[in-house]
């Protein structure tokens, strides 16, 4: 095994997510408006909901683990906490640390949004603020959101979910996004932090269906080579 195939992260399965509002910001870069209507795809235990939705925006959250009761998101949010952690603690010198600060402070903060979301879930799951969903079926209407958001999902799991899942899952992103919105997606890369490989070709399709897909910085670097998102944007008519 080469010394880059020993720095690369080990994942099975797909990982929940545990990011907090801030980091969503930074990741796609943008600001998140008042009264803005926002999905966030993948969200997994990521607390972007619960604090955007007490900014007063309107925020939707949907995956497959929200049929999970509140108890059985919680051992396993903790469960894969401690899990990514440990992951990390091995990978520290490949990662850049110039937003999170320390792998300690990393942990810290995902335990917080952690708590966030499980406090909001509790309160909250089994409302149209925690939709189980998964794509490339997602049961909302056409044009139904402002911004649509998928973050460490689409690209991420690449070799395990192929390329005609991706332009599918894609296509249905852009079906919910509203006349003049986006859809961001981040990563770029897969588990291996390799940039996806159908992705100049996805872009093509896209353009080819009437669309606008952009490569754009990420302010958030942390994963090797993370630098941008695909922004892709819905004609106003």
């Amino acid at each position: 095994m080469s010394e880059m195939e020993k720095d690369r992260y080990p994942q099975v399965g797909v990982a929940m997510t545990c990011r907090s509002f801030e980091e969503y910001g930074r990741m796609f870069s943008c600001e998140f408006k008042q009264g803005d209507r926002v999905l966030d795809v993948a969200a997994g235990a990521s607390s972007f909901g619960a604090y955007a939705r007490r900014q007063g925006i309107q925020a939707v959250a949907a995956d497959p683990l929200y049929t999970l009761k509140p108890e059985e998101m919680a051992s396993r949010g903790l469960r894969e906490l401690e899990e990514a952690s440990a992951k990390l603690a091995v990978l520290q010198h490949v990662y850049t640390w110039s937003y999170y600060g320390s792998a300690e402070r990393h942990e810290a903060l995902r335990r917080q949004s952690l708590e966030q979301f499980l406090e909001d879930y509790g309160r909250l799951c089994g409302t149209e603020a925690y939709v189980p969903a998964a794509l490339p079926r997602l049961p909302f209407a056409d044009e139904s959101f402002d911004r649509v958001l998928c973050s460490h999902f689409l690209f991420l799991y690449g070799e395990q979910f192929g390329e005609a899942f991706h332009r599918e899952a894609v296509v249905e992103l852009v079906r919910v996004t509203r006349k003049g919105g986006e859809v961001q997606i981040y990563p770029l890369l897969d588990l291996k932090w390799d940039r996806y490989g159908g992705l100049e070709v996805l872009m093509t399709f896209l353009e080819g269906c009437g669309l606008s897909p952009a490569l754009e910085e990420s302010s958030l670097a942390f994963i090797p080579g993370s630098q941008q998102l695909l922004v892709i944007r819905k004609p106003a008519r």
